[in-house]
């Protein structure tokens, strides 16, 4: 039988570290019960472990014993990491220091890892991110980018897997990571029985739509700052990036590379962004027709629109409309 354990951390916990330690062992615990009603064996042996015997997680409300100090797990198969407080090595407590560094430890081993929401901080603090793909709750990307900038941060993605490591987007999508390890780990006549006992949609790849862009600001070249500020301001207009960059006084290739570094996008797709969240408010808020919101954030063309939509969101300008606009669901129904 195979080992999960699941880390339960010292403080620095928020409510969200709670509700990932009950969901994870609610939806393991059931796709075990399933597997055995079949006649077959549990996949795994679920265990709480902190960093010490005596410690536990308490949250005022809630409080989380758990059964075993990391010095006494000498290997295991599969480590979830829930939501937390914690945002890098230099800032954890004594003991998440030692959560951190057993965690490296039993990577090496051969153990897998999964982060939930803002326990991709704590896995990134070991370094075994660097270089690799991470998801994490879109709310957090300037302060994880910051910390971590040698870390492929993608928050459209709801999941990423590489190399034995999975991490998640925000908040409850946590269920949906918890769903996708059950399927690789039991199969999906077993994910298919989880997901419609927890009543969880299976196959959501994507966070996108829930995103809300702010720009990524968190940086000290100026220049940068100037450039975003004046393509939030001019969106609707008709802007060129290279006529941009010679106003700054910077060579074109040297100002992709200044911004991509300093933002993580190019000056492109920073403005395609900027678009379609004012496009996606407009959508939420207004009666407005596809057609007119397309032409208020400066496109002309409907399919180009629609495909940068789609690539942004996951969703089409109707569909999305559709979903969000209270209005537009009264006048379909």
């Amino acid at each position: 039988m195979k080992h999960l354990s699941i880390v339960v951390p010292d403080e620095q916990t928020t409510m969200s570290t709670i509700a990932c330690i009950i969901g994870a062992l609610q939806v393991f615990g059931a796709a075990n019960n399933y597997v055995v009603s079949r006649g077959e064996a549990a996949v795994f042996k679920i265990e709480l472990i902190g960093a010490t015997k005596n410690d536990f997680l308490n949250n005022n409300l809630l409080s989380v014993k758990h059964q075993f100090a990391i010095n006494e797990i000498d290997k295991t198969d599969l480590i979830l990491i829930p939501a937390s407080s914690i945002r890098s090595y230099d800032t954890a407590t004594k003991n998440n220091k030692l959560l951190i560094d057993w965690l490296t430890k039993q990577y090496t081993q051969g153990a897998e890892i999964a982060s939930m929401c803002a326990g991709s901080f704590m896995l990134a603090s070991t370094g075994l991110l660097a270089g690799k793909t991470c998801s994490t709750h879109w709310a957090l990307a300037e302060n994880f980018r910051e910390l971590f900038p040698d870390v492929n941060l993608q928050t459209d993605k709801l999941i990423t897997d590489e190399n034995g490591m999975y991490t998640n987007g925000g908040a409850y999508s946590f269920l949906h990571l918890l769903l996708y390890l059950v399927e690789k780990f039991y199969g999906r006549q077993t994910v298919i029985h989880c997901a419609k006992y927890f009543q969880i949609d299976l196959d959501r790849n994507f966070q996108a739509e829930f995103s809300i862009f702010n720009g990524h600001k968190k940086h000290s070249d100026d220049e940068i700052i100037r450039a975003q500020q004046f393509i939030e301001e001019n969106y609707q207009t008709k802007i060129s990036i290279e006529k941009l960059a010679s106003n700054l006084n910077i060579g074109r290739r040297n100002f992709d590379r200044r911004f991509i570094k300093a933002t993580g996008l190019t000056p492109l797709d920073y403005l395609q962004r900027v678009k379609i969240e004012a496009a996606k408010k407009m959508c939420e808020t207004t009666r407005k027709t596809v057609n007119e919101i397309m032409y208020e954030v400066g496109y002309n063309d409907a399919k180009a629109f629609r495909d940068v939509f789609n690539r942004v969101t996951g969703l089409s300008p109707l569909d999305y409309k559709s979903k969000y606009n209270k209005e537009s669901k009264l006048l379909v129904m």
